[in-house]
């Protein structure tokens, strides 16, 4: 037997490789086969009278191919492809940081490519099959985006969820899915499902992404084969080495290209309300947002990105590719220590959703309000001056939101232009000085000195506003898991505070009637119906549900009511014509028993500007009023609790009569605007989670899981 072969890649210390190799039996002229588990064994035959077929992506493994197949740089027809191009164009550069994994690892855009190509090769060793599907169960991390891509070089299709979901969940996606196989995150994470999943579903092998196989409690059962993350690379290593030796080596296959209109990755949906669907995104979805996000997001080489969301969901996804085509630097972080992290890195651009942006803005106001009294006041003063500013800055450029058809006359926008112009004039010094004193400041505490950008969700209008106040670019972008997801976004150019911005390209939008289906006019709010390349080839299994969804001329039903803001060429809204505006889920909507429709979202946003409210959902379905549950921020309740002089200075405790008082006092305080009021509250002291499953995974509330826990009491609440 010949001994193990040496490590030579560039990339090998980046992983910390283990000293475990493989050992090879060579013949003369063919490889006779690699041992690698007692009931595994590679797919090299001595001899075959038909070639195995072996799927590849084009230009990624270009070598591989022949006529036809081969395409040029600039032509990617598959996701992988864009390694090839990021490696020759930015070698050396760092492309990632992983700080917090062990072991912590930094890699190049070349070693990068070198990783991808190895683990798919060491997929094609331990048995993977083109069109088969492969359950990655993980969190975001460099071994994630290297299992990731190099299951979709091989040309499998990754089925994709990650490591806080439900066990339940998990295996439902599994079974449903049909996956064969399975990556997880650690041993910690397959112990927790191991005995389900040994019992209820058929697994050809398992990959732990990080830790080692003796961390687990059941190693070995049923004869399931389970290979590290290192043990995967080191198989595809030797192979390339092999196949590149000789081309006798690749007579034994059939090398065919993926096509971009193959399915690239099983998404489940997380949904706010129902069980998740299986959506297929192929290459092209895929491939429309790597090449069409540069209009958003003019990344350069060398920008640093931090990532913090799940690499599975669509949105994190498909930005990451994106960037990774443009020679940036990501660093991956988690919520614990994003704060540190963006002091520390200092970032560029963050790719996030609105609840990290709306708790940095909860940061900032407590750092505020806890400062002497004498910053406080000038802080307070300086922002209201500043939000002035921005406004009448808006009015002037022509960059407000407006539903009339009809635009203004001349004369009154050149009047309404001139008095915001005077105003902002005269504030102007006052933001430029607050901007060295105070906004200078918390610039250094939270980077992103290009843009933060929002997405997965409705991103809060006064925390919109702040950031735009205190010279913190916030870019709000607009898609769905069905979409690849992004459909909408605001650009720097024209960046309409309250609004998703203008269609990416190639997409279109139009507004219809959820009752007639007829089509609305700019300025009139309907259901909003979207076409383009990134929409989904449709729900796995579930071509009932794709019918619902996706009409025969290929415009998708969102699910979202919106408008178009008209064209104007005088007036406020003259530079915004044609951005869109979301104002919320139709099926959130909430039918009163007067038969009064409420859009939930609006009151919600509103209350959360109450420094006393944590979580809200507002409830009423069929009811004759308004009611919320409400989870309170229990140190401002009892700040708030001790200056109204309902408990003692020195007391820590508040009762729930109080709570709900207080609450029921801020609540009319912010919504007193809305032409709905809310009426009964119930007050519940356990936070709305991702672990308790009231929180999708890319933390939005699921307003029916809440309604469902709390049920009785809600019924109550009304009697």
């Amino acid at each position: 037997m010949s001994p193990p072969i040496p490590i030579s890649s560039s990339y090998a210390s980046t992983f910390s490789y283990s000293a475990i190799l493989f050992p090879f039996v060579f013949a003369r002229n063919n490889f006779t086969g690699i041992k690698l588990h007692p009931t595994v064994f590679c797919q090299f035959e001595p001899k075959t009278e038909k070639p195995l077929t072996r799927r590849c992506s084009p230009f990624l493994e270009s070598s591989l191919l022949s006529g036809s197949d081969v395409v040029a740089s600039d032509e990617w027809k598959a996701v992988p492809d864009i390694w090839r191009s990021s490696a020759e164009k930015y070698g050396d550069k760092i492309a990632l940081v992983d700080p917090y994994h062990d072991p912590p690892s930094t890699m190049t855009y070349k070693e990068l490519e070198d990783a991808i190509l190895d683990f798919a090769e060491g997929l094609r060793v331990i048995g993977v099959r083109p069109y088969e599907k492969l359950a990655l169960f993980a969190d975001n991390s460099c071994r994630w985006l290297v299992a990731d891509q190099g299951m979709m070089a091989c040309g499998a299709i990754n089925v994709v969820r990650g490591s806080r979901s439900s066990i339940e969940e998990l295996l439902q996606i599994y079974n449903h899915s049909e996956s064969v196989a399975l990556a997880v995150d650690n041993p910690e994470m397959f112990n927790r499902i191991a005995k389900l999943f040994y019992s209820k579903t058929s697994m050809r092998f398992i990959i732990l992404l990080w830790g080692e196989k003796s961390g687990l409690v059941s190693e070995g059962e049923k004869g399931v084969p389970v290979y590290t993350f290192m043990e995967v690379v080191h198989l595809g290593q030797e192979s390339r080495r092999v196949l590149f030796d000789s081309l006798d080596n690749r007579k034994h296959y059939m090398y065919e290209a993926i096509k971009s209109d193959d399915i690239a990755t099983l998404v489940y949906t997380s949904g706010t309300t129902g069980n998740p669907k299986g959506v297929m995104l192929t290459h092209q979805n895929l491939l429309h947002q790597i090449k069409n996000l540069g209009d958003i997001v003019p990344a350069e080489v060398g920008d640093r990105f931090l990532s913090m969301l799940p690499s599975w969901h669509a949105y994190e996804r498909a930005s990451e590719y994106f960037i990774f085509s443009c020679g940036v630097e990501q660093v991956y972080t988690t919520v614990r220590k994003l704060k540190d992290d963006l002091r520390r890195y200092q970032p560029h651009y963050l790719i996030s959703v609105p609840l990290v942006y709306e708790t940095l803005y909860s940061g900032i106001q407590k750092q505020i309000s806890t400062s002497s009294l004498v910053r406080k006041l000038v802080a307070l003063t300086f922002i209201r001056a500043s939000l002035r500013y921005m406004e009448c800055r808006r009015i002037y450029e022509g960059k407000c939101l407006m539903k009339d058809q009809k635009p203004p006359s001349y004369l009154h926008s050149m009047l309404d232009w001139l008095w915001a112009r005077i105003i902002a004039t005269i504030l102007f010094p006052v933001h430029l000085l607050a901007t060295k004193l105070v906004y200078s400041k918390i610039h250094s505490a939270i980077g992103i000195s290009k843009a933060g950008i929002s997405g997965g969700g409705s991103l809060s209008s006064h925390v919109d506003r702040f950031f735009e106040a205190i010279g913190v670019t916030v870019q709000n972008g607009y898609g769905l898991t069905e979409t690849s997801p992004v459909i909408a976004a605001r650009q720097l150019s024209c960046n309409v505070i309250g609004s998703v911005g203008h269609p990416i390209k190639h997409t279109e939008f139009k507004v219809i009637d959820s009752e007639t289906d007829e089509v609305l006019p700019p300025g009139s709010k309907g259901i909003l119906k979207v076409r383009g390349p990134q929409l989904m080839k449709g729900y796995y299994k579930n071509p009932s549900a794709t019918n619902q969804v996706l009409d025969r001329d290929g415009w998708l039903n969102t699910g979202d009511i919106g408008w178009i803001v008209p064209h104007h060429s005088t007036g406020r809204s003259r530079n915004s014509s044609g951005v869109i505006v979301v104002d919320g889920r139709a099926k959130d909507t909430i039918v009163l028993s007067t038969g009064e429709n409420v859009e939930p979202g609006e009151l919600e946003e509103a209350a959360m500007r109450s420094s006393l409210i944590h979580q809200i959902v507002v409830i009423g379905q069929d009811k004759r009023r308004l009611g919320a549950v409400i989870v309170p921020n229990n140190e401002e309740v009892l700040k708030a609790a001790r200056e109204s002089s309902i408990i003692d200075p020195n007391s820590s405790d508040v009762v729930q009569e109080n709570v709900t008082s207080l609450i029921c006092k801020e609540l009319r305080t912010w919504t007193s605007e809305s032409p709905f009021q809310i009426g009964p509250v119930l007050v519940v002291n356990d936070p709305f989670t991702i672990d308790n499953g009231l929180m999708t995974p890319t933390m939005k509330i699921r307003r029916d899981k809440v309604v469902a826990q709390y049920r009785d009491q809600i019924e109550n609440l009304y009697k």
